[in-house]
Formats: structure tokens, C-alpha cells, sequence
């Protein structure tokens, strides 16, 4: 495992804290990203003061770009599974689903993939004007391996999760919250004072409370276990397919997983026939 800390932890209070991603150059989500989410995850859930948590992006053009397709799958496959029974990355989806603090995105740049699965497990998603939001996963061949289907069906409907999730779109801000796929959109530089003073109201009432009511709503919009584990087994069946790597191989030319070129524009350029 690296060295290098993904997830800076700043507490602002004993209630409310403050996550800032980064991993160099385009926030990528690596299996270093999932050992230290699955740790993280595990500190919201055992901190008994903690009501409100924040999620937020060094990388103003990244909030999470998607999963490394580069990543070593013989370290992955030998990473052991969570405290819900399910492989690490599926579980830190789930349990962070159901930590009993309120989970807040704030969302400056691009966030698709597997970024995009981890945005919609978080309580409320709050976006800045220039923020992108998609669900590639279908340009590689690939069905999307951390259920955004469950989770978008129950947000936007099911006509718009087949759109979100079959066509491989961006999704600028403005329509994400047309949409549902975010609570709302913020103006130019307004996002992190909104955010901030939205996360210490929240902060400001007692614990019992917040999770209690939270319990209530996962209950009506919980996703079963089995469908996280089925949808991980559909990514792993369908990404890497032989009949696929022409088509990967071609996004890694025009710039895949790099800071220019295609990340830029994933949503258009995936569809390309090169």
C-alpha cells in the first residue's frame, strides 16, 4: 500500500469533519483509494459524535475521474472482503451508504465511474456550476460494476438511469440537477460557503436525531447487498473482454487516465469509433 494519505481528514469540530480527496493527476481511484475509503469508512462509523461529512476535491477539474483501469488485478483480487461479506470495493459503497453521520458531495470538476458510484453513496450531492457527471463504463464494454443502476433508477427514474447509464454521457451540472442525479447547483465560487454552512447547521442538532431520521430514509431506498455483488461480478465478466481492447486500447492513446486529452471529454470522445 502507499504511502501517500488520499483522504485528508480535517476536523472542523467533533461533529463535523472534512474529507478532501487527492490522488495525482486526475484523482483516480486506485486500490490505494479503496484500502484507505474501507479505514475511513470504519472512523465515521465507531465516532460517536460525528453527525455531518464532508466530501470535497483538492483537483478542481477532478473530483474523481473513475476506477484505474491500469491497476494491478492480482493485488486486487487478493484483497480481502469487507465487514459486510462483499469485496472491499463494493462493501465501502455500501457501509458508507449507512454510516449514521450525514454524508455531503461537494462537487467541483469531473466526477464519473466509479467516483460517480461513490458520489451517489453519499447522503447529498451538491455541485458547483462546472461539475461533470457520468457513467462511462458502457464505452469499455462494461457494465458498471458499483450498481449506479439502483442508485440512479431510485434518484432520476428509470428512463433517465438508461440514459445516464446505456448512453455513457457527461452530464454538466445543470442538467445532473434537472435530473436528481444532484441536489442542486451552486453559482460560480459559491459552493464551499454553501456547503459549509449547510454541513454546521446540520452539525448544530444532536446525533440521535440525525441518524435516526437517516435510518428511516435508508430503509425505503435501501439497495440489497446481493445486487452490490451481483453488479461487481457483471463488471468483472464484462471489462477486459478480448473484444473490447481495441477499443480501450484506443481511449489509452487519445489520452485515457491523463490529465488532457479525452479526460476532458470523456463523455463524446468514448463513443468514438477509432
Amino acid at each position: 500500500m502507499s504511502n501517500h494519505t488520499q483522504f485528508d481528514v480535517h476536523v472542523v469540530s467533533p461533529s463535523y469533519w472534512k474529507v478532501t480527496f487527492e490522488n495525482a493527476p486526475i484523482n483516480l481511484i486506485d486500490l490505494d483509494t479503496v484500502e484507505q475509503l474501507a479505514d475511513l469508512v470504519t472512523r465515521i462509523e465507531q465516532d460517536p459524535d460525528l453527525t455531518v461529512v464532508v466530501f470535497q476535491s483538492a483537483n478542481p477539474d477532478f473530483f474523481m475521474a473513475h476506477l484505474d483501469l491500469l491497476m494491478d488485478n492480482k493485488r486486487a483480487a487478493a484483497m480481502p472482503t469487507g465487514p459486510t461479506g462483499l469485496p472491499l470495493i463494493s462493501d465501502n459503497l455500501l457501509r458508507l451508504s449507512k454510516v449514521p453521520a450525514v454524508t455531503i458531495s461537494a462537487i467541483n470538476g469531473r466526477v464519473r465511474g466509479a467516483g460517480s458510484e461513490f458520489i451517489l453513496s453519499t447522503d447529498i450531492r451538491f455541485a458547483g456550476p462546472n461539475a461533470i457527471l457520468g457513467q462511462p463504463e458502457i464505452g469499455i464494454g462494461a457494465v458498471p460494476g458499483g450498481n449506479p443502476m439502483g442508485r440512479l433508477a431510485e434518484l432520476v427514474g428509470r428512463g433517465r438511469a438508461m440514459e445516464i447509464v446505456l448512453g455513457g454521457d457527461d452530464f454538466p451540472a445543470q442538467l445532473a440537477a434537472e435530473y436528481g442525479y444532484v441536489n442542486r447547483v451552486l453559482p460560480e465560487g459559491e459552493l464551499d460557503v454553501f456547503v459549509d454552512a449547510f454541513a454546521r447547521r446540520i452539525a448544530g442538532f444532536e446525533k440521535p436525531a440525525i441518524s435516526g431520521t437517516k435510518e428511516f430514509v435508508d430503509a425505503a431506498t435501501t439497495i440489497p447487498a446481493s445486487d452490490y455483488a451481483a453488479s461487481l461480478a457483471a463488471f468483472r465478466r464484462t471489462a477486459g473482454r478480448p473484444e473490447s481492447a481495441d477499443r480501450v486500447r484506443s481511449l489509452f492513446t487519445r489520452g485515457f487516465q491523463q490529465p488532457q486529452g479525452i479526460e476532458l471529454d470523456l463523455g463524446k470522445r468514448i463513443a468514438e469509433k477509432v
